[in-house]
């Protein structure tokens, strides 16, 4: 079995993501949105309920979600950004308290992680992607970018309640590509010595 890895190139994560937006799969599109912007594992993605996202008294959906995660018994608080909420009143509909977001519309039941994993595999071969893509694979994206951005390893790998360092480097995918662009890209200026 393959290793799976972050999706590297931005413009393939949008095609990705995308694919279903495009296809009236508000679901589907929704499932992408939440393993991209979350970091959540698939798992912890398909036990949220509508009760999770949805305020029913403020009739409005939450700015940020508490889930305890099923791998690490670890409470989590997750901010939801302005894309996972418009993904939420797209796929949003009269639900019943405690329903789950990601259904089965046959048995009206959470969806199980294998058809999750042939939701996106299926996607990135119709996409022509040359890789493998399953929702892990997402989770790493969500690492990948958000390092690529800026945000400091060790922010990156409390979120994914890592144990250390060295797994969160793995999830990130580092490349020899990224060591070089280290070496090659920094540079100081006069005008950095005149802020000091």
């Amino acid at each position: 079995m393959k290793r799976t890895e972050p999706i590297r190139d931005k413009r393939q994560v949008c095609q990705l993501v995308n694919y279903y937006l495009n296809r009236g799969q508000n679901r589907n599109y929704l499932m992408a949105v939440l393993c991209l912007y979350t970091a959540l594992r698939i798992g912890d993605i398909l036990q949220l309920t509508w009760d999770h996202v949805y305020d029913a008294k403020q009739r409005r959906m939450r700015s940020q979600i508490t889930i305890t995660e099923k791998k690490t018994g670890k409470d989590k608080i997750i901010a939801l950004n302005h894309r996972v909420i418009e993904a939420l009143y797209l796929y949003f509909a009269a639900q019943a308290p405690g329903a789950a977001l990601i259904i089965n519309e046959r048995t009206q039941k959470a969806i199980s992680r294998v058809q999750a994993h042939r939701i996106f595999r299926a996607a990135a071969e119709a996409l022509g992607f040359s890789f493998p893509v399953s929702c892990h694979s997402l989770r790493k994206t969500f690492g990948y970018h958000t390092w690529k951005s800026g945000i400091s390893p060790a922010v990156i790998m409390d979120i994914y309640n890592h144990s250390s360092l060295a797994v969160t480097r793995r999830y990130l995918g580092v490349t020899q590509d990224d060591k070089n662009a280290a070496y090659l890209n920094l540079a100081f200026t006069a005008s950095d010595a005149d802020a000091v």
